[in-house]
Order: C-alpha cells, then structure tokens, then sequence
C-alpha cells in the first residue's frame, strides 16, 4: 500500500503489535458505551502529514477495507511511536477510521451515514454540516479539513457511479454504496464551496404497514392503495422535497405481482423493489466532449422495446412525460411515478405544462384528454411544518368534462382540524362509493378485497 517508505518504516516493528491491533479492533466504542475521543487538530494533522506523506494510492486502491485498515492501523501506531505523540488506544483507533474514511468513504460525515435517526446529510461548506432528524436540522460540530477535503470527496463520490463534478460540469446526482441519493454542486455555482445534499434511505424496506404504524396513512388508506398497486392503476405520487415521495413509492411496488417483468428509470437510482424481474435503468451525462448523455426520455423510449409489463419512473420532470402517458395509455397499466407539486390537481397542471413545453405543436385539451385516460390515482404527499409525513390526499382522476380534468377526492385530509399523530383517521373522510377506477379493481379479482375497507 506505502511503497518502500513504509517497508522501511515498518521494518523495525514487532510482530506482537498485530496482537495490539487485534485487541483495539475488538473494542468497539459503541460497544463500550464511549464516546468518540477528541484529539487536537494540530495533533491529527501532524500525523496526517507523516501518514499522506507515505501513502501510495495506487496500491491503497487495490486493496480491501480490511486490508487497508489493517495497514492504517499499523501506520498510525508507528507514526505515533516514533514521533513520540501522547495519544491512547482509543485516540489512535479514531485516527486510523478518519483517515480510512478520508482514504475510501466520504471522510467526516461517514459515521452519519450509519445513524439510522438522520434522514438527511446537508454539507453547506468544509465547516458547515447539518442533518435532519425527525424533520428537524440540527447543526453539527463536525466539520472536513478545508475546501479542498470537501471537493476531493464530492470527486470520489461522482466517480464511484461512472460521473464526474468539475467546472466543466458543477452539479451532478449520484448514489452511495448503501443507497443513498447525493447531489452535489461546486463553484462557480456555488457561493459558499463544494454543497453536498444525501438523502438517507431506510436499508429495510417500508411497506404501506409500517407506514400506517408511524401514522403516515390510515389502515384504510393502506388497504386501498394494496389494491390500487395490485390491480394495476396507475398512480402519480406528487408532494414537495423531502415529503416522502419515493419512500411511497417504494412501498407501493410491493404489491406488484412477482410474475410482472418491471422497468425502472431514474436520474440516479434510489427505487428499492424487492421482486426477482426488475430491470434498473439510468440515466448518464454529457462527457467532456459534450456528447453521450442519455435522458430519462431515451431511457422510456428503450424500455418499451423490453417487454415491459410496469414501467416506474423515479420522477417525471421534462420531456419524458410524453412518453409516460403514452406508455400508460398503450398497454402498460400499473405504471408509477412521482412528480413535484404542492396538490393533486397542481400535480396534473404540471404534468400538462411538462407536455406543452416539449411539444409546443401539441393542444391543451389534447394533452388533457390524454392524462384524463391514462392517470387513474394520484396520491399527495406532504411534510408539515413540524416536520410530520403524511398522505395528504388520495384523489381519483375521472374523466373530462369541458376541457377541465374532473377529479374526486378517495381519501382527504380534513382541513378544519390538525393532524392528530395517535389517531389520524379521525382527520380523514373518506369516499369509496363512487370509483371509476372500480371495473378495472374487479377485471384484476380485487373487488372482494374493496368491499371489505369500506
């Protein structure tokens, strides 16, 4: 990993130290219930100096996380010994995970990825890191080295998915090993340096159950939506950021027959459905050249020559929508997708100026008539200002009348009282009686099933 400095270095070190690393190895800090030790930052620097200074990345990438621990571990401990550094086990041990992290994760902000209460990671600057727990930012004392820190990590995280950030190009959506969504925009576009957004995802899957567990949705509205996914209605799940969207969505593609052949498209892929015929596609950016961006557009268009029986687009927010509707009203029910809006009908509006504005020939009402046909659900999400994720709204899309997009509300929100988080059904009325969508629920043996939410 270190070359022939390192073998110099290491040369003269008993074997018995490999007994010290084993024993600290075993110690974990949770484990102990200790806290992470704080160790001066002129010290972490002087050893980081001695450390990068002998490094050779080259050889440090091929080689595992363990492997490349192993040999961190020894180096710190070296470097301590002959530097003659006042610092214990567990100060060295903190060390040896920073510089791990620095080397292969995503340095300071590593250890938040593996806290299961942080739902968002926001990294506003080298010394600016905020993150979102139970719907509430909190600022924390963690911090990278300087800009260049940040920018070479936003690097590694662009590169590990096949895409690069630069100046050339300063934003760019990507994922990390365990899932989670990361946008990312460096200056000139950014003011205040290298801004790094995560998106945590849960590494179990949510069902419609567990939702209604944490009061996102009554049992109701959880049964009802079973049957929607099931018996192959279309559904749009609009909301703002962060309300949730993709968690919903997520939730909905397990009630998908295991014998259906299904095509996800995505920016960057987050969507985590667990049947066996899943194909995930995604999308790629302009190289230097300028050339070989594929679109979610090219993405659709290629999907339908694959046999799909679903298609799932991550969100819809350009000229793919087009194709959506024409998917959904060609024989592909069952289709799904989220869009950003702050209502179900919004949700339409938008989906209609997405058409308009990649096909200007194309008429209003046209477009109107061809969303009336092919949305059968459109489920609204929200988060409020106490940082609580509900559904806001289960709204059928009925048909035309005029040139208006007729809808009823399934579910609603009662807007004269406040959520209540113990009993939500109590916010919600409800309408089943009149479902246009009900001859399609009963052609797929789901109306029995209907019959018994009411």
């Amino acid at each position: 990993m270190f070359g022939k400095k390192y073998d110099d270095l290491s040369s003269g070190v008993s074997d018995n130290n490999s007994d010290w690393t084993d024993e600290k190895e075993s110690r974990d800090f949770e484990t102990l219930g200790l806290q992470s030790p704080k160790v001066s930052e002129e010290l972490v620097d002087r050893i980081r100096r001695h450390f990068f200074d002998l490094v050779n990345p080259s050889i440090a990438a091929n080689l595992s996380n363990e492997e490349l621990s192993g040999k961190i571990d020894k180096a710190v401990m070296e470097i301590v010994d002959r530097e003659k550094i006042p610092l214990n086990w567990r100060e060295q041990n903190q060390i040896s995970v920073d510089l791990l992290n620095d080397m292969m994760g995503v340095g300071p902000i590593e250890m938040l990825l593996g806290d299961s209460s942080i739902t968002d990671i926001l990294v506003n600057g080298f010394d600016s890191i905020f993150v979102e727990r139970s719907g509430t930012l909190e600022l924390t004392d963690l911090k990278f080295r300087d800009d260049q820190h940040l920018l070479g990590v936003a690097r590694r995280i662009a590169a590990s998915v096949g895409r690069r950030v630069d100046e050339s190009s300063p934003m760019v959506d990507a994922r990390l090993a365990d899932g989670s969504r990361v946008n990312i925009i460096i200056p000139p576009l950014s003011i205040n340096g290298t801004i790094i957004s995560i998106r945590k995802f849960p590494l179990n899957s949510i069902s419609l159950e567990d939702l209604a567990q944490k009061k996102a949705l009554t049992e109701q509205m959880a049964k009802f939506l079973e049957i929607a996914a099931a018996s192959r209605l279309n559904i749009l799940v609009s909301g703002g950021t962060g309300s949730g969207k993709t968690t919903l969505l997520n939730a909905l593609s397990a009630h998908i027959d295991v014998n259906e052949r299904i095509v996800t498209i995505e920016d960057a892929a987050e969507i985590n459905i667990q049947q066996q015929h899943v194909i995930s596609l995604e999308t790629r950016q302009k190289n230097v050249e300028g050339g070989g961006e594929v679109s979610q557009r090219d993405l659709l268009r290629n999907a339908l020559r694959m046999r799909p029986d679903r298609i799932i687009i991550g969100e819809v927010r350009g000229s793919e929508a087009h194709e959506m509707l024409q998917a959904m009203n060609t024989g592909h029910d069952g289709s799904m997708s989220t869009i950003h809006a702050n209502s179900a009908r919004d949700a339409l509006s938008r989906l209609e100026d997405l058409i308009l504005s990649s096909h200007s020939n194309s008429h209003p009402f046209t477009v109107r008539k061809q969303i009336s046909s092919a949305v059968d659900l459109v489920v609204h999400v929200i988060r409020d200002y106490r940082g609580y994720r509900y559904i806001r709204s289960i709204s059928e899309v009925i048909g035309m009348e005029g040139d208006v997009i007729v809808m009823q509300d399934v579910f609603k929100f009662n807007e004269t009282e406040a959520l209540d988080p113990e009993n939500p059904s109590s916010n919600f009325t409800c309408n089943l009686l009149r479902l246009r969508c009900r001859e399609k629920i009963k052609q797929y043996g789901q109306e029995h099933a209907l019959n018994r939410i009411y």
